[in-house]
């Protein structure tokens, strides 16, 4: 299986935690940070899996602007800055 790095944002709806991965816009949730953390992981292998099991998988990283190096490593793009923003 390909090994990629990702962003994680985790927020909180109610009791339950959210973590999103705005590169490939998956998300899972939890009843703790650590525990939506890991099922974001889980998630993302799992979607890695099937994607590559289909084909798809490199057509999906470069859509998602991921860019493979010289040694072939896909390398994400960065989240360089949140902020929370009102109007």
């Amino acid at each position: 299986m390909v090994s990629i790095e990702f962003d994680m944002i985790v927020f909180k709806e109610n009791d339950t935690y959210v973590a999103y991965c705005p590169e490939l816009d998956i998300s899972s949730c939890g009843k703790s940070v650590e525990h939506a953390k890991e099922m974001l992981k889980t998630a993302v292998r799992l979607f890695i899996e099937e994607s590559e099991k289909m084909g798809t998988l490199e057509d999906i990283l470069e859509e998602a602007n991921y860019k493979k190096d010289s040694s072939g490593k896909w390398l994400p793009p960065r989240l360089v800055a949140t902020e929370l923003v009102s109007t």
